[in-house]
């Protein structure tokens, strides 16, 4: 999904600061599924307002500049439920974990296993913060994508497991 869906579907959730989506994006449920960077997310959002898809209003704070809280405008509303209709495409899976896979006869073979050892890890981690994520209040949207990024993260996770000695 473009950064520019990205934000118009985050701010049709509620009203947001230029923060509070970077915090999303980074280390909330759309970490999972976005490669948002934080250099595109305020570009979109000032292109996005120019465009008069969303709006903003400046809130005041105590010895800080004032900030921006953005909300959706009806024909930003109309714009994503246009993005949202065309179907996506398909999922894109680039890994580097992958391509050091793929020429893991390179290398001594402990230092595949270390590969696939770093990549459990990483998928524990993944799996822990899944799961905080769904003992909060979540939509039945967001607990569906929620669920289905736990169902990948232990579905790799036994693969792992399972095929690590055929390296």
């Amino acid at each position: 999904m473009d950064i520019r869906t990205l934000c118009l579907g985050i701010l049709s959730l509620g009203d947001a600061t230029g923060y509070e989506i970077k915090k999303m994006v980074a280390e909330g449920s759309f970490s999972f599924f976005s490669e948002a960077s934080f250099g595109s997310i305020y570009p979109a959002l000032t292109k996005l307002t120019e465009e008069g898809l969303i709006a903003f209003r400046a809130e005041s704070q105590s010895k800080r500049p004032d900030k921006k809280v953005y909300s959706l405008t009806s024909e930003g509303r109309k714009t994503l439920e246009d993005a949202l209709a065309k179907s996506p495409g398909p999922d894109r899976h680039r890994s580097e974990f992958l391509a050091a896979l793929l020429f893991a006869e390179a290398v001594a073979p402990e230092r595949t296993g270390d590969l696939i050892d770093e990549r459990l890890a990483h998928h524990d981690v993944q799996i822990e913060q899944l799961e905080m994520l769904l003992e909060g209040e979540n939509s039945p949207a967001s607990r569906f994508v929620l669920e289905y990024g736990l169902a990948m993260q232990h579905a790799a996770r036994r693969f792992l497991e399972d095929k690590r000695n055929t390296l």
